[in-house]
């Protein structure tokens, strides 16, 4: 029987998604025997995986038709010298099975692989960009209903904006943190919401027990994110450990909000005079060890009013509910809401008193679900002919801010959805057109797409050996390195934003930028690892010229102490001489002590540490800002000056060779050319991978007398090599930096292989071999797939799901404007945020009866 007869007799034209009412033995079974059975048979199958008696879906061999589907999808299987399945008959079938995993998997933890972002390339590329086969029909553009989980990025943004009052945008120095961006990781890379520190004047102890001292919140809502994109609406929930801590949480807010530094500290630690009060005894790290200055910079909300005042009235309360509600929801609370909270103040109240009464009661609306989720469940309006709604007023005009930012829609866009001028595409645009070119509403959400396209964030969180660190020639010293990594992912934020303000080819320029942000310990991480012989004779010519300094200045040293003996011997003998040349005494002296003082730093430079591993670059440019964490560690803390400077020349090549993104896609011990690979392949060619077997031990051996690419020979073995030879070429050229990200022409004492090649990217101009990275990023940033890629994952992170055939229009449309204008991340938002795959919502009854 041939499968692909089947294809007529069941449908004339099949929409992709739709449901398959079909049995094993009559509809699977039959694609199976046609086009896998051969390699998978009974005897000696292929990666010892036999198919020849799967049977229908079922709990027991759930795991091997979860590989089938990303077999199928990825079109590995039947191989590619073997005769294909028809596309709809392989589109019916990876949908019969994700119906019947769903389906069996439904009680049992659920079958979400075609929901996972790092899977969104499982749909063919060519079938979203290209023409479509006969006997496809697309549906219309939309999406599910649902409600996101607040990431804990805004989710802590939303906290903060009740406690500290950030500054207002300054156009004179744009990189500097401001009201509206993202609260920033701190110095150790954690998310912590900060009290007070804005008013803190003295404290006991280093920048240890300063941290220590300070009180802070980590952020409460759960991410597993490692690397790439993030699903909110379909993988998070908020557990009942979260939903304790939150209440704990907003205990410390409420009390802060009305109290100030008071509810965290004695009356006596605030004053504007830091020495009046007096610190008794060690006490650094302890909350007494902090004095505050009585300046009242936090906001004063409708809640300090509430708390303030002698007693209860129900105008208070009431604002003070209201306040609450719509500063953690984005939106005001219908007057059931509203009469519901107050209730449960009142109550609570009545048993506790007022001030614990009013904590705890308003405690309760940090639970409200539209404080940790964001619904679009289109209850109102009406569905068209497709069955689809399109969302409207505060569920539309929330869906644009939260497209873009992290705090509640400004005074422009809250009118526009109060007035009802939020429910048509028009309306959208131009509001997504507005807010775009106000560089003043910040838009945190842009950047954190980047940081999850490009996982450059992840570089302070590698736990490195300490010495394979320090065999980088970087400093291994304490958290030296990490710092630097932190303060690295704050550079190439701040450059990200420079290339998106130039709104010309971004990408593009992302991929080959000659720029970087720096610190001064850039100068060590961009600079040239030296070879053992370069390094002997940077040692050897340094101890010269300590050498020849400090002869010098002994020399010196001897002459000055000479001429000082001299005139006071000369004094001695005349002493009525002694007044007229008092200064110049005065000035023989002084020439002893800067001459001994120069003989003591040239003495004390040859037992320095000085860096020899490494020939540091020369980086210089302009001064810039770029955005740091509040006073976290205090004098240790992060600081926001860098310098705009430009790479070395033939060493770098834009992100992809910057520290940050290096580290981030390496190990403790090595470089990760696996790693670095599948991002080349997902990321930009937009292949797929599938998930490693559980019987691979996908381990390297241990041989550290050999490079990296001579241990990877265990991924040519041809179990792995199917795999592997799509990833493995992409991430070697990657070797010409060191696990550091410090760029080498040696390894192991022998000249760095830095060749690769570039295989099956779907693109025929972009394969073949290349010398290097340089020579990779080069060829790869001019290719048209590699932009349609980067739009679908902006697909993915704005429309907050996988891309399906269905939104082949969507995508084609959002390629078209970013190429047409000359390569706009504007353009290409403006083009999603409009579309139907953003604006319309499909209901599920289940779905809507569940939110609620």
């Amino acid at each position: 029987m041939l499968f692909a007869s089947s294809r007529v007799a069941l449908a004339e034209t099949y929409t992709p998604g739709q449901r398959i009412d079909a049995r094993y033995g009559d509809f699977a079974k039959a694609f199976l025997e046609t086009h896998c059975v051969d390699c998978h048979g009974e005897f000696d199958p292929e990666g010892d995986l036999s198919l020849h008696d799967l049977g229908p879906v079922e709990e027991v061999n759930a795991d091997t038709w979860r590989s089938v589907w990303a077999q199928v999808k990825l079109k590995e299987m039947p191989p590619q010298d073997e005769e294909q399945p028809h596309v709809v008959d392989r589109l019916r079938f990876s949908d019969w099975i994700v119906g019947e995993l769903s389906r069996v998997l439904e009680d049992k933890g659920g079958f979400f692989d075609h929901l996972d972002p790092n899977k969104g390339n499982f749909v063919d590329h060519d079938l979203l960009f290209g023409p479509l086969p006969d006997g496809i029909q697309l549906a219309p553009a939309s999406t599910p209903a649902r409600i996101w989980r607040v990431t804990p990025q805004e989710h802590i943004t939303r906290l903060n904006e009740l406690i500290n009052a950030e500054p207002a945008f300054n156009p004179e120095m744009p990189g500097l943190r401001t009201h509206g961006d993202a609260v920033p990781t701190n110095h150790g890379g954690e998310l912590k919401l900060y009290f007070g520190t804005d008013r803190i004047i003295k404290w006991q102890g280093g920048t240890v027990a300063y941290a220590t001292s300070v009180k802070s919140v980590p952020a409460v809502l759960s991410t597993a994110r490692d690397h790439g994109l993030e699903n909110y609406p379909d993988f998070y929930t908020v557990n009942s450990a979260e939903a304790t801590q939150i209440m704990s949480v907003a205990g410390d807010i409420l009390r802060y909000m009305a109290e100030g530094p008071l509810s965290i500290a004695n009356p006596e630690q605030i004053t504007d005079d830091p020495n009046s009060y007096k610190m008794e005894g060690d006490i650094r790290g302890l909350p007494t060890a902090l004095v505050y200055s009585t300046k009242v910079v936090r906001p004063i909300t409708p809640v300090y009013d509430l708390l303030d005042e002698e007693g209860v009235t129900d105008e208070r309360l009431r604002a003070a509910v209201d306040f609450l509600y719509e500063a953690l929801t984005f939106r005001p609370p219908s007057e059931q809401e509203s009469d519901a909270y107050v209730a449960i103040v009142k109550q609570s109240i009545s048993k506790l008193g007022k001030k614990d009464g009013a904590v705890l009661g308003l405690s309760a609306i940090f639970l409200d679900r539209d404080a940790l989720f964001r619904p679009e469940l289109v209850e109102k309006g009406q569905p068209d002919r497709h069955g689809r709604v399109m969302m409207q007023d505060w569920e539309l005009g929330l869906a644009v801010n939260h497209a873009l930012r992290y705090i509640q829609p400004d005074e422009e866009l809250r009118k526009a959805i109060v007035e009802g001028r939020m429910r048509t595409r028009e309306d959208v645009r131009r509001e997504v057109q507005r807010m775009l070119a106000d560089d003043s509403i910040r838009k945190p959400r842009i950047l954190r797409f980047f940081r999850d396209y490009f996982d450059y964030d992840r570089a302070g969180y590698i736990c490195k050996d300490s010495k394979a660190l320090a065999d980088t020639g970087v400093s291994n010293r304490g958290t030296a390195h990490y710092r630097a990594m932190f303060d690295a992912t704050a550079s190439t934020d701040r450059l990200i934003e420079l290339i998106l303000k130039e709104d010309k080819d971004v990408l593009k320029e992302l991929l080959t930028t000659n720029r970087v942000v720096a610190t001064n310990a850039d100068n060590v991480y961009f600079g040239r690892k030296r070879t053992d012989e370069e390094r002997s004779e940077a040692v050897a010519e340094a101890k010269r010229a300590v050498a020849k300094a400090t002869k010098e200045a002994d020399a010196a040293l001897e002459a000055a102490k000479t001429e000082l003996s001299e005139l006071e011997q000369f004094l001695d003998v005349h002493p009525e001489e002694t007044r007229k040349r008092k200064g110049e005494l005065a000035e023989k002296k002084r020439a002893v002590t800067t001459a001994q003082r120069k003989f003591d730093a040239a003495t004390k430079k040859q037992k320095s540490n000085s860096n020899h591993a490494v020939e540091e670059a020369v980086l210089s440019g302009d001064r810039i800002y770029a955005r740091v964490s509040r006073r976290s560690f205090g004098n240790g803390s992060m600081k926001p000056d860098r310098i705009l400077a430009t790479v070395p020349e033939g060493q770098r090549l834009g992100i992809l060779t910057h520290p940050s993104w290096l580290v981030s896609h390496s190990d403790a011990m090595d470089n990760h050319a696996i790693r670095r690979g599948r991002w080349i392949r997902e990321r930009l060619l937009g292949g797929g991978i599938p998930d490693v077997p559980i019987t691979v031990d996908a381990m390297l051996p241990d041989e550290p007398q050999r490079t990296l690419r001579e241990r990877m020979r265990v991924t040519r073995e041809s179990y792995c090599a199917t795999c592997h030879h799509k990833m493995d070429p992409l991430g070697l050229p990657f070797e010409m930096f060191n696990h550091a990200g410090v760029y080498r022409e040696v390894e192991l004492g022998k000249p760095v292989d830095t060749t690769g090649e570039i295989i099956d990217s779907g693109d025929p101009t972009l394969d073949g071999e290349v010398a290097n990275a340089i020579e990779m990023i080069k060829r790869i940033a001019e290719s048209e797939r590699v932009e349609q890629v980067f739009v679908r994952h902006a697909f993915r992170f704005w429309i907050g799901r996988n891309e399906t055939l269905n939104d082949a229009p969507v995508l084609q449309e959002a390629f078209h404007a970013y190429q047409d204008n000359g390569g706009s991340m504007k353009a290409l938002l403006t083009s999603l945020l409009t579309s139907d795959a953003f604006l319309y919502r499909t209901k599920s009854g289940r779905l809507v009866a569940e939110s609620k």
